[in-house]
C-alpha cells in the first residue's frame, strides 16, 4: 500500500502529522511515539522572543474537548534553533515549523532566521492578534491574510503553510487570500473561539475569559470547513479539528485533505497519532485500496 503523499512539493511517508501545541516540539513525547513512524512533526508555535504566554489558569475541559489559552509560550527562535531542530533531525521525519508573531515583522525574522535551517514547512499562525490593527487576528481580514502571505513568501525559503482561523463568516474568502498572496498550502482548521464559567465561583474558567476550543465537538464544523476550502482553492490541505481515530482522519481526506494532524486526541492518548496511521492502513487493507490518493477528496455528493 501506498501512504505517501506529496504535500507543498515534499514528500511524506505517510499523511499523519500533529497539531501546533499539542506535540510541544517532539522531545514531550519522544518517550511514547516513535517519531520516525510519523509523516511529520508539526511544532509549537515560534516567536522571535520568548513569549510567556497568558497568566492561569489557562486550559480546561468543556463537554467533547477543552478550552486554551495559553497564549503561545514559547522559548523563542534561539532556543528553537540550538535545542529543538537537532532533536527532531534523529528522527525519519518531516519538521513543519509553526510560526507566530504580533506583527508582519516579528513573522518576517523568524521566517529569514529558518531560511537557512534543515526544516521542510513553514506553517504560519495568523490567528495570532494583530497590535498594529487594534488587536484582531490576522487571519479574520482577507486583505490582510493576502499582504502577510505575500510578505512572507518574499523571505521564505521553505513551502508556507496559512494556517486558517474558523472564527470567520466564509472560510473561503481567506483561503482565497491566502492563495492570492501567494501560499503553497492551507491548514485548517484553528481553534473556535469559546467560553466557560464556573457557575459555582461565579467566575470565568480561564483567566483570559474566552480561549480556543478544541476536540471532537469541532469536528463537524472542521470537516465542512476543509470540505469547503478543497473545492474553492487549487493548494493542498493538511485537515484538523477533533481527529482521535482514523475514521475521523478519513473523513478530513475524503474531504479533500491531502494531510490530517492529530492534536487535542494527543494529551489523553500519547499514541494517537500512531493508533491513526495504523487504522489508515487497516481500512486501506480491508477496503482492497492500493494508494492513499484513491481517498483523497473521493466524497460524492
Amino acid at each position: 500500500m501506498n501512504l505517501s503523499v506529496d504535500f507543498a512539493g515534499v514528500t511524506m511517508k505517510n499523511p499523519v502529522t500533529t497539531a501546533s501545541g499539542t506535540f510541544g516540539s517532539g522531545a514531550e513525547y519522544g518517550e511514547y511515539v516513535d517519531l520516525s513512524r510519523l509523516g511529520a512533526v508539526t511544532t509549537k508555535g515560534v516567536a522571535n522572543v520568548p513569549w510567556p504566554g497568558n497568566p492561569t489558569p489557562r486550559v480546561c475541559e468543556t463537554y467533547g474537548g477543552m478550552l486554551n489559552a495559553i497564549g503561545l509560550q514559547n522559548p523563542g527562535i534561539d532556543v528553537f534553533v540550538e535545542r529543538d531542530i537537532p532533536y527532531l533531525k534523529q528522527y525519519d521525519t518531516r519538521i513543519i515549523v509553526n510560526v507566530c508573531g504580533h506583527t508582519t515583522e516579528e513573522y518576517l525574522e523568524v521566517v529569514e532566521r529558518l531560511a537557512d535551517q534543515d526544516v521542510d514547512l513553514l506553517e504560519i499562525n495568523i490567528s495570532c492578534p494583530n497590535v498594529k490593527e487594534g488587536g484582531i487576528a490576522f487571519g479574520q481580514n482577507p486583505k490582510l491574510v493576502e499582504q502577510i502571505t505575500a510578505e512572507i513568501k518574499k523571505k521564505a525559503k521553505q513551502p508556507v503553510i496559512m494556517k486558517l482561523s474558523p472564527n470567520v463568516t466564509d472560510i473561503t474568502e481567506t483561503a482565497k487570500a491566502a492563495e492570492a498572496g501567494g501560499a503553497d498550502a492551507l491548514s485548517l482548521i484553528n481553534t473556535l473561539t469559546g467560553m466557560k464559567i464556573d457557575i459555582n465561583r461565579r467566575r470565568f474558567a480561564l483567566a483570559n475569559q474566552t480561549g480556543g476550543m478544541s476536540g471532537p465537538a469541532v469536528k463537524p464544523v472542521a470537516v465542512r470547513m476543509v470540505y469547503q476550502v478543497a473545492h474553492a482553492v487549487k493548494l493542498p490541505v493538511l485537515g484538523m479539528g477533533g481527529i482521535r481515530t482514523a475514521e475521523d482522519a478519513l473523513e478530513f481526506i475524503m474531504a479533500g485533505a491531502s494531510m490530517v494532524a492529530v492534536g487535542t486526541a494527543n494529551f489523553n492518548n500519547p499514541t494517537a497519532t500512531v493508533d491513526v496511521i495504523e487504522g489508515i492502513e487497516q481500512f486501506m487493507k480491508e477496503h482492497h485500496i492500493e494508494d492513499i490518493h484513491e481517498l483523497i477528496g473521493c466524497v460524492e455528493a
